[in-house]
């Protein structure tokens, strides 16, 4: 297919079928990468409770800086991977206390911050300052998967040839409006059975939720924070010896998200 007749299908869809979100309604930069953090590998209706009570609860960057690591984590709890949490308070209180509470507006300053890679850096860009940077995430992949490379048979599709195709189809004037309609565009293709795991080259497959470290670690985490504190040897888990729950507890203490006294207990930092 060719490029316009590509730009046009999208834009025809999404004329029809805009979705609405809240974070589709601010171009509060602080607001947007709440959102963008907070949907990486989580799916949009678990977010859209959490992103209002977040909000609520830490409404600026001031807000989140003030508040202690626990508070935070409790926050998010339930949204998984809680390093996100912990990358946006550190964050906070790096542009509070760097840039004295002023927005990063360049890709560079914000790849700086916690937890910020590429793509969220590029989406902030687009989103929050309307600048045509190249955004691709799972339905805008899927969406140039379906048009440009459906037909190649069984190569893999790697992110660099994806995003030729987004650089020369941005709409450089309203390219907040482009990555909002592209996005729709994908979730539909993907709703209608065009799944397209199979072409890229970059896909890896999430394990499983349950009995795998992840579940150990957001069991370890709710407690302690529900608790204060957690002795190890009263962690029954079944399917896991032991000396795996030591090790989350382990990794958990060393990743900064709780304090490990010995090796025997574990409390909010």
């Amino acid at each position: 297919m060719q490029l316009d007749s590509f730009i046009q299908a999208v834009w025809n869809y999404y004329s029809r079928n805009k979705r609405s979100f809240p974070w589709r309604e601010t171009l509060n930069p602080y607001a947007i990468l709440v959102s963008e953090v907070m949907l990486q590998q989580t799916q949009t209706q678990r977010v859209l409770i959490k992103y209002a009570d977040w909000l609520q609860k830490f409404p600026t960057i001031e807000a989140l800086a003030r508040a202690s690591l626990s508070e935070v984590l409790s926050s998010w709890s339930g949204l998984g991977y809680n390093r996100r949490g912990k990358y946006l308070w550190e964050a906070a209180q790096i542009m509070r206390n760097q840039y004295a509470g002023v927005f990063p507006s360049t890709f560079e300053t914000l790849r700086k911050l916690p937890g910020v890679g590429d793509y969220t850096a590029n989406a902030v860009l687009a989103f929050a300052f309307n600048q045509p940077t190249v955004v691709l995430e799972t339905n805008i992949r899927t969406a140039i998967l379906h048009h440009f490379f459906a037909a190649s048979g069984d190569e893999k599709i790697a992110d660099t040839d994806i995003k030729k195709i987004l650089e020369a189809v941005v709409d450089k004037k309203n390219p907040r409006e482009w990555y909002y309609a592209l996005m729709d565009y994908g979730n539909w293709l993907k709703s209608e059975g065009h799944q397209y795991f199979h072409k890229q080259k970059q896909y890896v497959k999430q394990k499983p939720f349950k009995g795998s470290e992840r579940y150990v670690r957001g069991y370890l985490l709710r407690e302690t924070l529900a608790n204060k504190k957690l002795y190890l040897k009263d962690v029954k888990l079944i399917g896991y010896s032991a000396a795996q729950i030591r090790k989350v507890a382990a990794d958990l203490a060393k990743e900064g998200l709780l304090r490990q006294i010995g090796r025997t207990t574990l409390t909010i930092v």
